[in-house]
Formats: structure tokens, C-alpha cells, sequence
């Protein structure tokens, strides 16, 4: 339990103060103003107590020009330097932001110098006449470093090795060369040329990468709710402008800083951005305090409202914000290694010892035998240029250029299935998800509710019948219509004036699924009734839903006596100074602080212990049905009863404590949230593919296992509940370790009684419902299915961030809370069944880098070493050239692996389990062995065999050669010795040419036969892209060998036209062998070459 509260507490960060005060004295000082909240009071004589202790205030609007920055994508923990420079960056801030003043004058002079109406806010014209002065609310262009970055294109990746080998052949031609070999020139010209080829590869790929992910974020442009010529309309955040009225709602990101002009009682944002403070800080229209940084009254940009409602009038926009200014103080952090750059770094490690320690063999020899036997045989610049070809023969050149490029494709490819992947990390991380939790509203249903039925006086009725009812009804307080009213009134939601006209099905509402929902059920009982109760009853407090009370508050008082009989049955007394309270929520909670209810006839009468039982029976009537339940009730609160002044915390606690008892029941509403249509399928193919999927939300879990039971992730007719956790104690279990079980139903309150090995026996189960849970609960969740597990959150709410944040891949809906997405490492735009073909891809992105790696070893390095080792430690001629080993690494072999990375997904992906990330490695034995011990072998013996059987047909015995160390065979000439041991060499290069090209046909496939998976002719597997590339090696082969200017001075030669052919029959034996290995392991899973196999 500790080490997951540190957890919680590191990623959430630690507070920052930006002052000086002691929090204690500032707490202490200011703490009966911070308690104060209004309930969306203007509040415009609201005038500044510490005015008389300010100093040189300016006027914000001329201190303050408007430019446009935000943070969506990859904010980091800065550490170490990063941290010194935000805090200097903070502290410049704030003395940049000591002389504004709008957080301490009042609404109304904040309306002055901005020219805007709190209820009409700016004109079009306005709007375009500052965006003309001011420009459009966009980023400022990042700073680009460029000298680092061309330095890190020329010497990033293998560049400066590449250099150094590049040095050491020039001066292995001169000044150590006796006599100049023109050949070392030649292949010191091009190592330089591959150096600057691979900077313009890395120019090119990072330019593509660049734009891709580009793309990607403007996929999902920020919006604000802004009042516009008196209407309430969704702006591009890049049109806001300084004096446009915001509304802001629990979840919405804020897109400037804005001063509160209104402001629920329960209104908190979490600064946790800016500060690294987790807490939430409350907002409230009267400022807290002399600093802009502190004061509660700011809203600033960027940070996230996540409790209540407000609106606020921008004030500070772009670089200008709190934000943008430190942005542009700070340098970008530093991003950690990506799991699949720790995999890389693994694998050039263990390439990186096997070349050193040939190296050091190679010389060793050298040193010890050669130099003092045979001094003529390997001088030093003959030492130097093998040593380079085998360190560049080792280093997968084409592999950095893979893996840059096999990410990018992968995310364009989401791109175009809606898929927005923040960055490339998402893209290898969801190949190893194992377990995904996943919300319910919004993520697994549309979130497009609506009200299917309701109850009053303990009778269920459809709304069609509701309807009815209410059309027949004489009378003016029929239940029907006090259950109207409360929907009506009890409600966030709000119509768009903007189609008021269009039919109730297509009218736009704004506010949470949840209240649309119930406002459209009002305004289908009683068709424009809406608009007419909201006129007669003024709001005067809130209390918006919150996951943890389940339930919202609001109070009304009436300006129109006429809408009590309208409201409030016949019988209850209703004086002017009362206040009505009402409420909406969760029948579990609100049932207990009942004492009366509507009955069917519309009178008032005590609840009694037979009502209480109806309900309980509706309530699980409707769960079960798969249906959200609501409990609407009120409450008469005497004036006399509540602190005159509203806008203190006591009228707040007074409030509070009334809604806690004597409540009347007024009826219910059972809401329908359609399942998406795709998610059987979805969750089907996500079982089939090894991973398990938990629902985590916050409904009853009645209602929860109904909606688990039609998506497929329930399906045994046995569901355990929280005391078979008891059976599976440690003594139970000692002997017997915890396999997979069955399906598990467990409630919020029964997750905090749980015990760690309780905790660790839930996460085995395969199919888990998770009901009324909470943010603290879903957090819980997701670490402890991570201690063994690799997770992936799905969510859309406030309450779903922190996990989601938490989670190994958080993805978030593209329908879901700015706070949501924010949080989400990945947005799914369109369907949620795109995340199987982010799934797919994900593992696809590791498949192809083990199949770039399995082709580039055989040829690149195994077959490329061994000539070098035959000619030091058997003195044999060698058999390939330094110069073709360059050209093997640096041009046949990179084209193919690139273009291996747009290999399409192999038919078992998805039907194979999800990758360990423990156990299976980038580069494991298997593969080694596969690449050394099978290709290579094969490869090194055909064109040695080659090589050799082509001298000795020219009259070059192969017995001769054998310990030679330089000697000539006897009648031998040296011209003609060279001659031939140049086309010998040239053979040995074609050959591996050639047999890589088989070589790369087999390693498409991991367990698949080719025609399972073939090359061309089927759009699902089908890689054009590989034809090109071995014509590609093809070309560059014939270039360096039959090129005449080029072969005297490389020492390549044309090759026999049979040594073109026989490395088929090379390549078709290799390709058969791997297609026999490839069919015992579908054959035989479980044997000896299945746990061989790579």
C-alpha cells in the first residue's frame, strides 16, 4: 500500500510554490476568503482588499499582447537541469506578472477595459477587429536548435563510427600506406559517401516523422464554449480573443487564462501542470490573493477544470498566459528511452562485445603469430582496413532507419483508421498490452442517452406513456408533471438557441450525456415547458454530479407564483423567501434522506417501508435491464433556515446538511446508454488475441454486468462475487499456485476491504466487472493489474484521468473530456474498434524490427567476419574484399531491411498471445541462433565453396591456399594470382547477394508458409516495396563490379554468368529449409523447434 501511495504522489507531482510567503501564514491570512464560493454570481462590485498594498499596477490589457500556445501532447517530468530552468522560468514570471491587476478589480472594470458584456460577451465584429490587431491564437514557432540537430543527423545513430572508420582508411592509405593502396582511397571515399548519406536519410526520416505527428495533433483541435453575440457557440481555441466570455464545464481544458466572473460552489481545477500540485484548487470570483500565480479567481491556461462550472472573461492569451510564458523560458525536456529504444540498445550492446572481441581476436593473431612469423604476410594499413570491415560489417546500418521508419509508417497507417497516436512510444507499447480496462459510458456505449421509462407514486411507465398520462391529466400537479419539472430544473444542460426550431431528436444540447438526456425527457412530456419553468425559478446555488456524492444539488427561488402549482404539489406550502432545493442521483444514495414521496394521484405522503422496497425493486428492474438509474426529489427550505447572504460557505453547509434528510421523492427515470455496435467484436478479437478486458465504471453493478454479459466480456453463466476471494487464502493457494478463474462482479466498497492477496487472486480472474468505483478505485485497479501486466485504460471522463494517466496506454475517446484526452497517450477519433487495429500494428511494429535484425545478421556481419578470420588465422586469401563488405552493409542489405518495415500484419497476430516484455527480447537466443546458426551458416559455407571451387578450377588448389599466409602456389603467376582472387571475391559477393534475396522472402514470416503469406497478388500481405529494393541490390551489385574505370581500382572483377544461377539453387534450398521449419512449428507448437523458433 505504500509503495502505491508513492507512486500516486509521483505522478502527480509535488507542489511548487511560486511565492515567498509561508503557506501556513497565507492560508491563515487569507483562508475565510478562499472558503468563499459564489453560485455563478457576477458579483461586480466585488472591489479589491489589497488594492492599498499593490504597487505600480499597469493596466493587463496593455501589458498583456495576445499570441496562442498550448500543451496537448508528451508533457513531461523535467528533472534535473529541466527542473532548475522551469523554477528560474517561474520565477520570471512571476515578477513579469507582479504589476497585473485584473484578478483584483471588480467584474465590472474587467468588462470595461475589455470592452465586452458578461452576457452577450464580444461582437463578431469585435472579434474580427482584434484578431486583425492581435493575430490568430496559434503557437509561437518553436525554437529549432539547428546546429545540434544537423550535428546529430551527421553523427547520431552509427554516423560516427562510420567517420572513424572513414579516418582510419585515409590513413591507412597515407601517410601509413607503403606504398599508397589506391583501394583504401577508394573505400575510404565511400565510407564518407554513406556517412552523408545516412545524415540525409536521417534529415529525410526525421522530416517525415515530423510532419506525420504533425498531422496527427491537428487531427484534434482544441475547442472553448464561448458567448459570441449572445450565443453560446464552440470556437476553435485559435479564434479565442482577449475579452470573449468562456464557459467552462468539469473536464473542458482551458484554452487562456480567464478571470471568474461566475463560479459554482464546488468549481476546483487542477493546476497540477503548472505547479505539480496534485490537490485541486478551488475557484471563486473574488480573488485569494496579491499574487496572480495564487489568487483562486484566475483561471490559467492549460490547466483542467475538474469539479463544478464557471465562466470567465480571457484576459491573457498565447505566450502571454502563465503558461505560455514559462513555455517559452523553459527548453523542451528531455524524453526518456522508449522501451523499444532499450530493446535497440540491448541488442547493439550485445552486436557491439561480439565485434570487439573479434576484433581483439584478429589482432591478437596479428600480434602474437602473424607479425613475428609471417611480417610480410598483413602489414599495419592491411590490419587497420580489416578491423574497420568487420566493426562496419557488425553495425546494422540499415537498422536505426527501420525503426524510425517501420514507427512512422505504423502511425500513419492509424492516422488514416482515426487514430491519433501522441507519440511513437504509444505505437511499441500496445503490442505487449495484455490487460485493458475499460470505462463503460462513452467508451464501450455511445453515450448518446436517453430516457426509456420513468416511475412515479411506484408505477413504471414508458415516456410514450408519460406522455399520455400527462396530456390527459386535468390537473396541474399530476406527478408527471412535478417529475417534469424537476427534470427541467434539476438540470446543467441548455438548449442551442441555435436550433430551437429543428425537431427534439436533432436539437443540440449542451452539457453532459447524462442531463441531455433528462432535459430532452422534460421537453418530450411537455413540449416547451423547458424554457418557461427555467424563467420562473431562479437559481441561486449548485452543486454539480461528482463520481464520489453521486448526486448534484440545485436551489431555486420563484419569480413567478404561478410556476409553484406548476412544480410542487397542490398541498405544500411555498412562501416567497423559500428556497426549493432539488436533486438528482444515484437511488442508493438519495432513497435513505427521503421521507415522503409523490404518489400516483400527485399528493405528498410519508415513505413508507413498502415504497422504499418499490424502489429498490425498480432500481434493479432497470440495472438489470442494463439501464442508469435516476432518483429526482425535493425539498421546501425555510428563508428563515439559510444564512441571508448566499454567497458564504455557510449558506453552502447549510445547503448541504438540508439535502441530507427530509427529502420528497418526486419519481425515477431509467436512461438507455446503446452498447456500440462493434463491441462484441472488439472484445471477441481482443480475447482471441490474449488480452483480458475488465469493466471499470461507476453504474450499478446489476447494471454493469447486464452491459458486460450483451459486449461479450461476461460470459459465464457463473459469476463470483467478493466472497469467493475468501476461498483462495495463502494457505490455499500455497501449494496450488492461482491459475486463470472465472467471471467476478465486485463493487467500490468491496475493493477497499481487500487484502493484497485478495488484490493479486482478482487479477487472475478473466472476466471482472468493477461497479461503483471511484477515481481513487480505478487508479487502485490499474497499478494492480500492472504489477503483472501490461495495461491499457480506456476512458472519457474527469474521473477516468488519473488512471489513464497511470496506465501503461491511456486511450481516450475523440468524443470524450478535453481532461480525458489530455491524460490519453492515444485518441480513438472514430470507433472503438480501432483499437484492434492499433493492437494489430502495435505488435506488428515489433514483429518487423525482429525480422529487419533476423535479415541484416546472416550476410551483414556472420558471413562478412569470416573471410577476415580465415585470412588472419588460416592464411587464406580473403576470400571477400573489404570494399564489397562496405557495400554489402551500407547499400545491397539497407534497402531491403527498410522496406521489410511495411510488412503487413501476419494472420496470427492477432491469435497468438500478447508479447512478455520480460522474457521476449528484440534479439533473443532464438534468433541469434537463427541468424547465425542456420542462415548464416548457410550462406558463409555456399559462397566460401564457391569462391574456392572457382580457383581451383583456374589451376588455384584449394590445398595450397590452405596456411599459405601470403605464398604464392608454386608456377603460380601474381598477376594472375590477383586476378582471380579479385573474381574469387567477386563470386563470394554475388552469392550473398543473391541468397539474401531468398534470405528476405523467408524471414517476411515468422510462423507463416510463404503461400500463407505471400509477397504479391493479396492485398492483406501483399509488400510491393520488396521488388524494388532487390532490384535495387541487383543494380548496385552490377555497378561495383562491372563498371570498368571502377574494378582496377576496387579489385572487383565481372562474375561467370553460372555464378549468377547457381546461387539460386543456394537461395531455394535456404528458402525450403525455413518453410519446413516454419511448418513443423504450426505442426508441432509445442516441440523442440517451436521453442527454438524466433
Amino acid at each position: 500500500m505504500i509503495e502505491d501511495e508513492k507512486k500516486d504522489a509521483a505522478l502527480f507531482g509535488e507542489r511548487i510554490h511560486w511565492n515567498d510567503d509561508d503557506e501556513a501564514v497565507r492560508v491563515s491570512r487569507h483562508g475565510e476568503r478562499r472558503s468563499r464560493r459564489r453560485s455563478r454570481s457576477r458579483s461586480r462590485d466585488s472591489l479589491s482588499i489589497h488594492r492599498a498594498g499593490s504597487r505600480n499596477r499597469a493596466d493587463p490589457s496593455l501589458v498583456l499582447p495576445v499570441t496562442y500556445r498550448t500543451v496537448s501532447f508528451n508533457i513531461e517530468e523535467s528533472k534535473g537541469k529541466e527542473q532548475a530552468e522551469l523554477a528560474k522560468a517561474r520565477d520570471v514570471t512571476t515578477k513579469a506578472l507582479t504589476d497585473l491587476e485584473w484578478h483584483t478589480i471588480a467584474t465590472f472594470d474587467v468588462e470595461k477595459r475589455l470592452t465586452t458584456s458578461s452576457t452577450a460577451g464580444l461582437s463578431t465584429e469585435q472579434a474580427e477587429r482584434r484578431q486583425r490587431e492581435y493575430g490568430r491564437n496559434a503557437p509561437s514557432p518553436a525554437k529549432t536548435h539547428w546546429f545540434r540537430t544537423i550535428f546529430l543527423y551527421f553523427f547520431g545513430g552509427f554516423g560516427s563510427i562510420l567517420l572513424t572508420g572513414c579516418i582510419l582508411v585515409f590513413v591507412s592509405w597515407k601517410p601509413l600506406g607503403d606504398p599508397p593502396a589506391v583501394a583504401n582511397l577508394a573505400l575510404a571515399i565511400v565510407l564518407l559517401a554513406v556517412f552523408f548519406i545516412q545524415a540525409l536519410f536521417n534529415m529525410f526520416q526525421d522530416w517525415s516523422t515530423s510532419r506525420t505527428m504533425s498531422s496527427i495533433k491537428n487531427m484534434l483541435p482544441e475547442e472553448g464554449h464561448v458567448i459570441r453575440d449572445g450565443h453560446l457557440v464552440d470556437l476553435n481555441a485559435a479564434d479565442i480573443v482577449p475579452g470573449d466570455v468562456i464557459r467552462v464545464k468539469a473536464g473542458n481544458k482551458l484554452p487562456a487564462d480567464i478571470r471568474l466572473i461566475e463560479a459554482s460552489s464546488d468549481v476546483k481545477f487542477d493546476r497540477s501542470v503548472l505547479t505539480g500540485e496534485s490537490k485541486p484548487v478551488a475557484g471563486t470570483v473574488d480573488h485569494t490573493d496579491t499574487n496572480y500565480l495564487e489568487t483562486h479567481n484566475i483561471g490559467l491556461q492549460g490547466t483542467h477544470c475538474i469539479l463544478g462550472s464557471c465562466t470567465g472573461i480571457v484576459v491573457a492569451t498565447g505566450d502571454r498566459t502563465v503558461f505560455g510564458r514559462i513555455a517559452s523560458l523553459t527548453n523542451e525536456p528531455k524524453v526518456q528511452m522508449t522501451t523499444l529504444e532499450k530493446e535497440v540498445l540491448y541488442f547493439v550492446i550485445i552486436i557491439a562485445s561480439i565485434m570487439i572481441s573479434m576484433i581483439a581476436v584478429v589482432c591478437i593473431i596479428w600480434g602474437a603469430f602473424l607479425k613475428k612469423k609471417h611480417p610480410d604476410f598483413i602489414n599495419v594499413p592491411t590490419l587497420i582496413v580489416n578491423c574497420v570491415s568487420v566493426a562496419i560489417a557488425f553495425i546494422p546500418e540499415g537498422l536505426p532507419i527501420s525503426i524510425t521508419a517501420g514507427l512512422t509508417i505504423t502511425a500513419n497507417l492509424m492516422k488514416k483508421n482515426k487514430i491519433l497516436c501522441k507519440s511513437l512510444k504509444t505505437v511499441e507499447t500496445l503490442g505487449s498490452v495484455s490487460v485493458v480496462c475499460s470505462d463503460k459510458t462513452g467508451t464501450l456505449t455511445t453515450a448518446k442517452m436517453a430516457v426509456s421509462d420513468c416511475a412515479v407514486g411506484g408505477l413504471n411507465m414508458t415516456i410514450e406513456n408519460a406522455r399520455g398520462k400527462f396530456g390527459q391529466s386535468k390537473s396541474a400537479t399530476h406527478p408527471i408533471i412535478q417529475l417534469r419539472a424537476l427534470a427541467a430544473l434539476c438540470n446543467a444542460s441548455e438548449f442551442d438557441a441555435a436550433t430551437k426550431d429543428a425537431p427534439l431528436a436533432d436539437r443540440r444540447i449542451f452539457g453532459d450525456a447524462t442531463d441531455q438526456a433528462v432535459l430532452r425527457f422534460a421537453e418530450f412530456v411537455d413540449p416547451s415547458s423547458v424554457d418557461y419553468l427555467r424563467a420562473c425559478w431562479n437559481k441561486i446555488y449548485d452543486l454539480a454530479f461528482n463520481s464520489k456524492n453521486k448526486f448534484m444539488i440545485r436551489c431555486f427561488s420563484c419569480t413567478r407564483n404561478e410556476a409553484v402549482a406548476a412544480t410542487l404539489s397542490k398541498e405544500t406550502a411555498f412562501n416567497t423567501d423559500d428556497i426549493l432545493l432539488t436533486i438528482k442521483g444515484a437511488p442508493d444514495v438519495l432513497i435513505g434522506r427521503c421521507s415522503h414521496y409523490v404518489s400516483e394521484h400527485g399528493e405528498t405522503i410519508p415513505l413508507n417501508a413498502a415504497m422504499r422496497a418499490t424502489v429498490e425493486q425498480l432500481k434493479n428492474t432497470y440495472s438489470s435491464q442494463g439501464k442508469r438509474c435516476l432518483l429526482l426529489a425535493r425539498k421546501i427550505v425555510k428563508g428563515c433556515e439559510l444564512p441571508k447572504n448566499r454567497e458564504t460557505s455557510e449558506f453552502e453547509h447549510a445547503v448541504t446538511r438540508e439535502s441530507n434528510a427530509g427529502l420528497t421523492l418526486v419519481g425515477m427515470v431509467a436512461i438507455v446508454d446503446p452498447l456500440r455496435h462493434d463491441i462484441p467484436h472488439v472484445v471477441s478479437t481482443l480475447r482471441g488475441a490474449g488480452i483480458r478486458i475488465a469493466m471499470v465504471t461507476g453504474d450499478f453493478a446489476l447494471t454493469a454486468l447486464a452491459i458486460a454479459r450483451e459486449a461479450g466480456i461476461v460470459t459465464s453463466q457463473t459469476v463470483d462475487d467478493s466472497t469467493a476471494l475468501q476461498r483462495y487464502s495463502p494457505d490455499n493457494t500455497k501449494d496450488s499456485p492461482i491459475s486463470h478463474l472465472g467471471a467476478i462482479v465486485l463493487s467500490g466498497p468491496e475493493l477497499m476491504s481487500l487484502n493484497e492477496h485478495q488484490w493479486k487472486t482478482l487479477t487472475h480472474y478473466e472476466e471482472i466487472v468493477f461497479a461503483r468505483t471511484t477515481p481513487e478505485q480505478k487508479l487502485r485497479i490499474v497499478r494492480e493489474f500492472q504489477k503483472g501486466n501490461v495495461v491499457a485504460m480506456t476512458g472519457d471522463g474527469v474521473n477516468d484521468a488519473p488512471s489513464l494517466r497511470a496506465a501503461d496506454v491511456g486511450i481516450s475517446m475523440g468524443s470524450g473530456s478535453d481532461i480525458a484526452m489530455e491524460a490519453a497517450d492515444m485518441v480513438l477519433l472514430d470507433t472503438f474498434s480501432s483499437i484492434i487495429i492499433a493492437v494489430q500494428y502495435g505488435r506488428v511494429v515489433f514483429d518487423n524490427l525482429k525480422k529487419v535484425i533476423s535479415y541484416l545478421l546472416p550476410a551483414g556481419s556472420f558471413s562478412e567476419f569470416w573471410p577476415v578470420m580465415a585470412f588472419v588465422a588460416f592464411g587464406l586469401p580473403q576470400a571477400l574484399s573489404s570494399f564489397l563488405m562496405i557495400i554489402i552493409c551500407c547499400f545491397t542489405d539497407c534497402a531491403a531491411a527498410t522496406m521489410l518495415s511495411y510488412e503487413k500484419p501476419e494472420a496470427d497476430v492477432l491469435t497468438r498471445p500478447p508479447r512478455n516484455i520480460k522474457k521476449d527480447r528484440l534479439v533473443n537466443w532464438q534468433l541469434i541462433l537463427q541468424a547465425y546458426g542456420v542462415n548464416g551458416v548457410l550462406q558463409t559455407v555456399a559462397s566460401f565453396a564457391m569462391a574456392f571451387w572457382y580457383l581451383q578450377r583456374q589451376g588455384i588448389p584449394f590445398s595450397e591456399l590452405w596456411f599459405s599466409f601470403g605464398k604464392l602456389p608454386a608456377g603460380i603467376d601474381p598477376d594472375y594470382y590477383l586476378a582471380k582472387t579479385n573474381e574469387a571475391s567477386s563470386i563470394y559477393f554475388v552469392n550473398l547477394v543473391v541468397m539474401q534475396w531468398f534470405n528476405l522472402m523467408a524471414t517476411r514470416t515468422r510462423r507463416l508458409s510463404i503461400f500463407q503469406h505471400p509477397p504479391l497478388f493479396n492485398p492483406n500481405t501483399q509488400n510491393w516495396y520488396l521488388f524494388p529494393a532487390i532490384i535495387f541490390s541487383l543494380a548496385m551489385a552490377i555497378f561495383w563490379l562491372y563498371i570498368p574505370p571502377l574494378q582496377p581500382v576496387l579489385g572487383t572483377t565481372p562474375v561467370p554468368v553460372e555464378h549468377w544461377f547457381l546461387p539460386f539453387a543456394f537461395g531455394i534450398f535456404q528458402l525450403l529449409l525455413d518453410e519446413g521449419r516454419k511448418f513443423c512449428v504450426r505442426r508441432w507448437p509445442h516441440g523442440i523447434l517451436a521453442k527454438l523458433a524466433w
